[in-house]
């Protein structure tokens, strides 16, 4: 379950994460043999996102909104959304989402939670991301390709990050559940310390501001 109580459900500056630089990094340790070959191990079982959103500030007024954003946040103490530029949709960035581009599972008759993922690569290469903020007016779901009605024949959990069949909209065996949404990242403020130079700012120097990817 979501621990929602140290997250504030409102997304950073759109305008202002476009111009930001970032993306997953991973946790590998790497041990080199005698022999030249090496022992890879991977000490996390899913990537976690870093974000520079300094880049994005091109303004005094920019920079004042970050600055109010921070303190609405009492810095690193909430979590909130960001929209990650580059990645942000279940199916490619030029298209708009559909109800069939990404796979959640199989209906049994008596499922009625499927977790909401995305899927990179194909295959059993493939790796599924858990997507615990999609945009709600973006989402749709299909049961076996026939569009489901958000509010009726289901709903999204916030706390199990997960689309929740109603009764009577249960799918039934064999049927295929997918869907489609434009998300956020759920991420705070990396650092207790804001530190901006009017002076320095004026003179083309990119603040720095981090942020971290969080599990809710």
């Amino acid at each position: 379950m979501a621990d929602l109580t140290m997250f504030h459900d409102t997304r950073f500056p759109t305008d202002i994460a476009i111009g930001s630089s970032g993306g997953p990094q991973r946790n590998t340790e790497i041990v080199t043999l005698g022999s030249g070959k090496e022992h890879r191990n991977q000490r996390w079982a899913h990537s976690r996102r870093r974000y520079e959103a300094g880049y994005g500030v091109k303004t005094l007024q920019a920079l004042h909104e970050v600055v109010a954003f921070y303190e609405a946040r009492r810095g690193p103490l909430h979590a909130f959304r960001y929209r990650d530029p580059l990645d942000w949709k279940s199916g490619a960035p030029k298209d708009e989402p559909q109800p069939v581009d990404q796979y959640l599972g199989l209906g049994t008759g008596s499922r009625e939670d499927f977790a909401l993922i995305k899927s990179y690569g194909s295959g059993g290469d493939a790796y599924a991301r858990s997507i615990a903020l999609p945009d709600l007016d973006t989402l749709s779901v299909a049961v076996d390709g026939v569009v489901a009605v958000q509010g009726a024949a289901y709903d999204f959990d916030l706390e199990t990050s997960a689309i929740h069949f109603q009764p009577g909209h249960i799918p039934p065996q064999g049927a295929v559940v997918t869907a489609g949404y434009a998300f956020d990242v759920p991420v705070r403020f990396a650092s207790d310390e804001l530190t901006v130079s009017l002076s320095a700012f004026n003179a083309g120097d990119i603040p720095s501001i981090p942020l971290i990817e969080v599990v809710l």
